[in-house]
């Protein structure tokens, strides 16, 4: 199995037949007419750049190792975070050959986990911007709803409504909006994300990003968790300009215009 673009280099298809040299272990080259049985896409440039797969059989014959002899073990952990510690509890197992290596996938390949650590500085950033212009813009849609009833405010102060009481009424109707934005932005986001999954419709630069289109994973714990903290949030932020109600004072507000 050989690599698209490698395939396209070479301009070879699926069951043409290609020499390949390898040169064993004591330098000396041998040739074998192999056929391509496969074509794989990775887009990730190092690998298919760089590598065929092959029968194991024909690396053996090759080396001339035994029918049982193999090149290494690929272990794959559920949790990724426990790399560096299967390392050292591997390295310390009984038996345990001097010769052998134990190596880090991110060791093995780093640019990759050096990306991904980029784009996850990059998405924190991106969400903490986001947080603080939607904060601002809670606070400012309150203030103007304050201000634009300011008259309102001042008869219901003077007809006894305690500071409570009116603080309640912008604080319900700012909720209603608020929750009313994250429901509409919510069914909005997951429909983009459905299209995304379907279609692929946002293309990227596979020599940038490793992969030709925007990767998409919908976890409904997740939307719910979200939109929980939105609203809880909400809840909390918009709690700050409903406190100009104390300030105001009813004569002056019945005059204000």
């Amino acid at each position: 199995m050989i690599s698209r673009k490698t395939a396209q280099e070479l301009h070879l298809n699926l069951n043409d037949r290609v020499s390949i040299y390898f040169i064993r272990p004591d330098g000396s080259k041998r040739r074998d007419k192999l056929t391509i049985r496969g074509i794989f896409k990775t887009d990730i440039g190092d690998f298919d750049n760089s590598f065929a797969i092959g029968d194991i059989q024909l690396i053996r014959r090759l080396n001339n190792w035994q029918a049982n002899q193999i090149g290494g073990y690929e272990i794959v952990l559920n949790d990724f975070r426990k790399t560096d510690s299967t390392m050292h509890q591997l390295a310390q197992l009984p038996g345990f050959d001097e010769s052998w290596n134990v190596q880090n996938i991110k060791d093995y390949i780093p640019n990759i986990f050096d990306w991904l650590n980029m784009q996850d500085t990059t998405r924190n950033v991106l969400i903490g911007i986001m947080i603080v212009v939607a904060v601002i813009n809670l606070i400012t849609c309150l203030i103007i709803l304050v201000l634009e009833r300011m008259r309102m405010v001042g008869v219901l102060k003077a007809i006894g409504a305690t500071d409570w009481a009116v603080q309640k009424i912008f604080l319900r109707h700012s909720l209603i909006i608020a929750l009313r934005g994250i429901l509409i932005g919510a069914a909005i986001g997951l429909g983009i994300l459905y299209a995304q999954i379907k279609t692929g419709f946002i293309k990227l630069d596979e020599e940038a990003y490793y992969m030709d289109r925007a990767a998409v994973d919908i976890t409904a714990w997740e939307v719910i968790a979200i939109c929980g903290a939105t609203f809880l949030i909400c809840m909390l932020v918009l709690l700050i300009p409903s406190y100009i109600v104390k300030k105001i004072q009813p004569v002056k507000a019945i005059q204000f215009r």
